[in-house]
């Protein structure tokens, strides 16, 4: 038996053991490729070095492998390692139709219809592919969490094309269609009589044929007739009985032909329970009344049929659990063929008197009998109460309901399930998980409220925290490109952070903080800093009219520009050594370093230093828009620059808030009396009218004053 833990085919993960038969036992695994859950059906060693029963174990998963139904288990791969010959499953968690009855005693109505009808459904795609099941019972229909119904276990299931007639009946014997039991050709029919008989242990919570051993049980199917269920219980619509009659006719020709009949029909009986729409073809009897059960009964002796209880192990736990209790009939070692044998031959003995006294009842009856009357060529053997014993039942598992640990500390897990059972079971692994805290119970098996043998591990997966990832490279990717990867792909926060860089282009991210490689877990916030483009150093040229040379030089290292080439020149506005132009206009940005070129005044031309009878040009100017009407209330830098005769200068540089305006500005030098041109800064913005291209100008008109 394998081990948890063991991998088979360096993919599979054994979890735990769910089943164990005949010749195969049953784990839950989990596949670690596609990283879900399945179930492993491993041949036994003691058969893998048998060619047959490998090439029966095979042919199960062919037979099912090309079935897909969600009434039908799906089987995904089939292999071998290292000897293990094994079938990869859909895991089922859930509950065995026959556990669900045994619980229950026996089922509602309507609830054994709508588990019957999805039966025939999955069988109904099983003989669309020309495969028959051969062994339907309630032990190989599970019953899903979510109440799914689905048919498992092809294990004797043989393709309808290969036209081959059994030597030895297989199935389940208390499930098996007379033609089964006599080792004859079955086909869909046979499925339909099983479901039949699987239907009527539903609603009445017991099989129609019981014996003390499986020869008795089989001549049962082959000659007996089973006690009407409204006869067990009158509540069962006509409808209903006459359906699972149809099912259980000896002859097949008298059942349903198809899985889709029955299915219309279990429909109809729904909606009409009382409905007389089910027929029952006409029997024909043969012209003689006496039978021949010699070939029947030589048949079903060699066929050494097992009490299906021998192979069954019974787990309390859920899943596919289910393994084929009878897959091997014919495989019963010599000392239970010498007691089968030896049994056998008494019930023969037995079942020989009663019959002859039967017939000779109906040959030399003591009343004459009609001549007309027709005497059916079936005889019903009605086992008496010493031929039929009460099927003793196994002793029943002891078992615990495992409670709901999910999210819980392994601690406070523990404590919960041992609250449940004292001597539970518990092993605990540990496993990443982007959802459960570290130390925090993140899966359980069996699932909650699961009724479990106290003789089986409970498996606990503790969380240790996220799983730790690498911040990927993003470098020189655009922001949108490295946002989308880190939070989509890797499940991380970003937040951008924006910064100048001469040499990563502007929306582009130049690094990572933490930075690439580092290792992080999911959910963890990373920083990207991204471009804005080259760092821009450049710095406004002061106003430098009007001042010294020494005033200019300290002006301009101030904002690190340099004093240029000093022209003198004489000037009739400014006195001499005050300058009276530079080469760049005042607030000009430019780069740091940058040389700056002054004209300085020598005074009037012709050397006068205090000329007499100078003329000054003076000028004034009306600012009749509020700016703050569009540039928002409250207080700001207003600088108003004037362009005259080919200079530029600053004529106010002042803080003003929204009560200054309007004003007028008086005492503006000019060149001349020709009129200047003024323009508005806003905190360093030239003012531009909404709905405008060009800055917002004011005319200054000059006047010629004689000093």
């Amino acid at each position: 038996m394998l081990k948890s833990g063991m991998i088979i085919s360096d993919r599979y993960e054994i979890i735990d053991n769910v089943g164990s038969g005949g010749m195969a036992d049953v784990y839950k695994a989990k596949d670690q490729r596609l990283n879900r859950f399945v179930a492993i059906k491993v041949l036994k060693p003691e058969y893998s070095s048998d060619k047959s029963f490998v090439n029966k174990f095979r042919g199960e998963a062919q037979s099912a492998a090309g079935l897909s139904h969600p009434n039908i288990v799906n089987v995904y791969d089939v292999g071998d390692d290292s000897g293990l010959h094994y079938i990869v499953m859909e895991l089922v968690e859930g509950i065995t139709l026959k556990r669900f009855i045994e619980k229950k005693g026996k089922l509602e109505i309507k609830e054994a219809v709508g588990i019957a009808i999805q039966i025939a459904q999955g069988m109904e795609a099983a003989h669309n592919n020309n495969i028959i099941h051969r062994d339907i019972k309630p032990q190989n229909i599970i019953i899903s969490r979510e109440g799914k119904v689905k048919v498992t276990d092809f294990g004797i299931a043989k393709a309808t094309n290969s036209n081959t007639i059994t030597s030895n009946a297989m199935g389940s014997v208390h499930y098996l269609s007379p033609e089964q039991a006599r080792g004859g050709y079955s086909d869909e029919k046979s499925d339909i009589y099983s479901l039949g008989v699987t239907i009527y242990e539903m609603l009445s919570g017991k099989v129609p044929f019981a014996g003390d051993n499986t020869v008795s049980v089989a001549l049962l199917h082959i000659q007996g007739e089973a006690m009407p269920l409204r006869e067990l219980n009158p509540e069962i619509p006509v409808s209903i009985d006459k359906i699972v009659q149809k099912c259980m006719q000896k002859k097949p020709e008298r059942r349903y032909h198809t899985a889709s009949e029955l299915i219309s029909d279990l429909k109809k009986a729904i909606t009409h329970p009382d409905g007389d729409f089910v027929q029952i073809p006409a029997f024909v009897a043969s012209d003689s009344p006496t039978i021949n059960i010699s070939d029947d009964l030589g048949r079903i002796k060699n066929g050494s049929f097992l009490d299906e209880d021998h192979h069954e192990q019974k787990n309390g736990s859920t899943g596919n659990q289910l393994v084929d209790d009878d897959e091997d009939l014919d495989s019963v070692d010599t000392k239970m063929d010498k007691f089968v044998v030896a049994g056998s031959i008494v019930t023969i003995v037995i079942l020989a008197l009663a019959i002859a006294f039967i017939v000779l009842w109906f040959v030399f009856p003591k009343d004459k009998k009609d001549p007309g009357e027709i005497i059916d060529n079936e005889v019903t053997v009605t086992p008496t109460p010493s031929l039929t014993p009460t099927p003793t039942l196994e002793p029943a598992m002891e078992t615990f309901i495992v409670p709901e640990v999910i999210g819980l500390t392994l601690e406070d897990a523990k404590a919960l399930i041992q609250a449940k059972y004292p001597d539970a079971l518990i092993r605990s692994t540990e496993d990443y998980s982007d959802e459960f805290k570290e130390g925090l119970v993140m899966d359980q098996y069996p699932l909650p409220d699961t009724e479990y043998p106290v003789t089986s591990e409970v498996k606990l997966t503790v969380s240790i925290g996220a799983e730790p990832i690498e911040i990927p490279d993003v470098y020189g990717l655009t922001e949108e490109q490295a946002v989308k990867k880190l939070r989509d792909d890797f499940g991380l926060q970003v937040t951008p952070n924006y910064v100048a860089d001469n040499t990563t282009a502007k929306d582009h991210v130049i690094s990572t903080t933490p930075e690439r490689g580092t290792k992080v877990k999911k959910g963890d916030s990373v920083i990207i800093n991204v471009s804005t483009g080259p760092e821009n150093k450049q710095v406004a040229v002061p106003n430098l009219l009007g001042s010294t040379e020494q005033q200019a030089k300290e002006k301009l290292e101030s904002v690190g520009l340099v004093l240029g080439n000093v022209t003198p020149e004489p000037s009739e506005v400014y006195p001499a050594g005050q300058i009276t132009y530079q080469s760049n206009s005042a607030n000009q940005m430019v780069d740091p370093g940058t040389r700056i070129d002054v004209i300085i005044s020598t005074g009037p031309e012709g050397g006068d230093t205090e000329p007499s009878g100078e003329v000054r040009y003076i000028g004034e100017v009306t600012i009749d828009i509020n700016p703050f009407d569009y540039v928002g209330d409250g207080e700001a830098e207003i600088i108003l620059e004037m362009e005259h005769e080919g200079w530029v200068s600053i004529v106010m540089e002042e803080m003003r808030s929204v009560q200054d305006f309007p004003f007028t500005l008086t005492g503006i030098e000019g060149e001349s009396d020709t009129p200047g041109t003024v323009i508005m800064y806003v905190d360093g913005e030239k003012f531009v009218m909404p709905g405008e291209r060009e800055p917002k100008t004011w005319t200054v008109y000059f006047e010629a004053v004689e000093e």
